[in-house]
């Protein structure tokens, strides 16, 4: 297959569904050898085997992003397999419906949170990202060049009412990415940050929430993540570092930047 993206190695976390997979999708129309990793099991196994049955190289990668061991034997893998990896897509994370499925209607104060909820979800969304990219970034540090794209939401997130832990986790994630956007600039190594601009149709809202909130928000689809992630892996982005995309302003942000 022919694309934009032909000969690259692009590994995708949380890929299983939801936004992982419509970016590990998107990527793989382009050409690109693309790993969908998540932890293993039926779920990863039936949207890899979907996604070869249309004849695209995808692989399948069983990595738990809060285990150092199951993410080191994700990287030995690849050295293995591949002999590099040209850009990692972190976007493995847990939601606020697993401190509180009725999120979005019944918010609840931070001060109701369980300590487990708390640190279960930190550890997934920002402690997640920083052990995985820095298992990677060493491989991709000693190639002199590669890109971490790392998934993020809104400022609004931040800052909502009853959004603890998510918000916080996101925020943590931001100030990760510029700084190790700093710190991979004399590598050869770029960090860019994307977001959808909006609530997105996932798991990450549960189903009877999601009913109960059909024609008074308007739910984006996953599929908002394509055109910008592909961008951010193509070298139509070589040299960009440390940019935060929304991808419902993609083409505003394309045609600000001259690009």
């Amino acid at each position: 297959m022919n694309g934009t993206l032909t000969n690259q190695f692009i590994i995708v976390t949380g890929a299983s569904s939801g936004l992982g997979l419509a970016m590990a999708k998107a990527l793989l129309m382009q050409g690109a050898t693309v790993a969908l990793a998540s932890r293993s099991g039926a779920k990863l196994t039936k949207a890899v085997q979907q996604l070869r049955e249309m004849g695209f190289d995808a692989v399948e990668l069983g990595m738990d992003v809060r285990s150092e061991q199951s993410i080191k034997e994700a990287a030995e893998w690849v050295k293995r397999e591949w002999g590099r990896i040209d850009v990692l897509v972190n976007n493995a994370g847990i939601g606020m419906k697993t401190v509180n499925p009725n999120f979005l209607t019944e918010p609840q104060p931070f001060f109701q949170v369980s300590p487990e909820g708390f640190r279960d979800l930190m550890d997934t969304n920002v402690t997640g990202y920083f052990l995985v990219s820095r298992t990677f970034a060493p491989l991709m540090v000693q190639q002199g060049s590669g890109k971490i794209i790392n998934i993020s939401m809104n400022y609004e997130t931040m800052k909502r009412k009853g959004f603890v832990p998510y918000g916080p986790s996101r925020a943590a994630t931001e100030s990760l990415s510029f700084i190790m956007a700093e710190d991979l600039k004399e590598y050869g190594v770029t960090v860019n940050m994307l977001l959808p601009g909006g609530a997105t149709v996932t798991g990450m809202i549960p189903e009877e929430v999601r009913e109960q909130l059909e024609g008074k928000v308007n739910l984006l689809d996953p599929e908002v993540m394509a055109e910008p992630v592909v961008y951010l892996a193509s070298a139509e982005s070589d040299g960009l570092t440390g940019e935060r995309i929304v991808a419902v302003e993609f083409e505003k942000w394309k045609t600000e930047r001259g690009r």
